[in-house]
């Protein structure tokens, strides 16, 4: 008992404010439904490393000393010394991604690279607020609503607030359904909403879906090459998929190797989700500024559509391009939501899709990006 009240009497009161924020991680995760997968081990992880002594960051062993606890040594080996889990992750994801509605109506591309926009106007304001510009960058790549890219890019650039950057990333995927429907609402006009987008798909032969993760890779190594271990992992995920001779390992990829990374990351993240780093006023300004960044991304995917729209004699539903962003399924699926609501008999889901896988490949181009210039300006 003495144990236990001393144990009490040692939480501080930012300890407090991880365990609130904990619970409120796992509630949305059971509660919700909102990427339970990532939600509730981050919110479980909060929890866990920030009781008093906790032997999950630390073990103290009498007459021997301190030795890493496995969620400290979890991170320094799969995050901070090969940044190996979330480009595991890409094999997964890569094996998931269908990218045969992009191929066949290669449009679509346009709307992955507008979607980005909110990245580089939420680093000019963290600039702006004080904040160091290898931190800036780490925050803005938030608005690409692509957790895993988010966290690699924080942890290359030594961000001071991989937490942060990580939650704040992870939520707002999470709150998709919740954000994009406010916010194409409020640059659309009910008739916009309402344009219809016939599918009439072209056939995508096989030797293109090859072909196409090894083109990317190669061009994407050439215009950026920070971006190489990004898009490669992407697209070697891809590949596997589209071989046609690999299938059990695409089955694995897409399920045992996606799903156990993604456990491992969500409870190993929860490191950098110390109390005495994690409750701060810059915490606060990060979560902001990545709704920012999510924010304008969305804008921008729809604001170019209707750009479009002004020169095209087929005319694209401007909500089409708010699923430029990277939280793929998601997006799409809110954009064929909204579409039958305005009308429906209107579909525009294999649309969205490809400008959702669309987005898929510029979030983790920009993050490529991002890496390349940094040391140059810092320079």
């Amino acid at each position: 008992m003495d144990f236990l009240i001393k144990g009490a009497m040692a939480v501080t009161w930012q300890q407090l404010v991880m365990y609130a924020v904990g619970a409120l991680l796992i509630y949305l995760a059971i509660a919700k439904d909102f990427e339970p997968q990532l939600l509730l081990p981050m919110g479980f992880g909060a929890i866990l490393v920030n009781l008093p002594h906790s032997g999950a960051l630390n073990q103290a062993v009498a007459g021997i000393g301190t030795a890493p606890g496995i969620i400290q040594w979890l991170y320094e080996i799969g995050i901070e010394a090969s940044e190996a889990l979330p480009l595991l992750l890409f094999i997964g994801i890569g094996a998931m991604i269908d990218f045969g509605p992009l191929l066949s109506n290669p449009k679509m591309f346009l709307f992955g690279a507008a979607a980005q926009f909110g990245i580089f106007a939420a680093i000019v304001v963290a600039v702006l607020l004080g904040f160091e510009f290898k931190d800036a960058a780490s925050i803005g790549v938030i608005g690409a609503a692509d957790g895993p890219t988010a966290i690699f890019v924080s942890q290359v650039l030594r961000s001071n607030y991989v937490g942060p950057i990580t939650v704040a990333a992870y939520s707002y995927m999470a709150l998709v359904p919740i954000i994009q429907p406010i916010t194409i609402k409020l640059v659309t006009t009910k008739r916009e909403r309402r344009i219809r987008m016939p599918y009439n798909p072209q056939n995508v032969s096989r030797r293109t879906r090859i072909l196409f993760p090894v083109i990317v890779t190669f061009v994407s190594g050439l215009v950026a090459p920070s971006s190489v271990s990004l898009v490669g992992f992407l697209m070697f995920g891809n590949l596997i998929r589209e071989c046609g001779v690999l299938q059990r390992l695409s089955d694995t990829a897409q399920n045992v190797l996606a799903n156990l990374v993604t456990l491992l990351l969500g409870i190993t993240i929860s490191f950098s989700m110390v109390a005495e780093r994690f409750v701060t006023w810059q915490t606060l300004f990060i979560m902001l500024l990545g709704l920012v960044a999510f924010v304008f991304d969305t804008i921008a995917g729809v604001l170019f559509a209707k750009f479009l729209n002004l020169f095209s004699k087929d005319k694209i539903n401007p909500m089409v391009g708010g699923a430029g962003i990277s939280a793929f399924p998601m997006s799409a699926r809110v954009i064929q939501k909204l579409g039958i609501k305005e009308d429906p008999q209107n579909h525009l889901l294999m649309h969205a899709v490809g400008a959702n896988v669309s987005g898929q490949i510029a979030s983790v181009v920009a993050g490529g990006m991002i890496l390349s210039l940094v040391p140059q300006i810092i320079g």
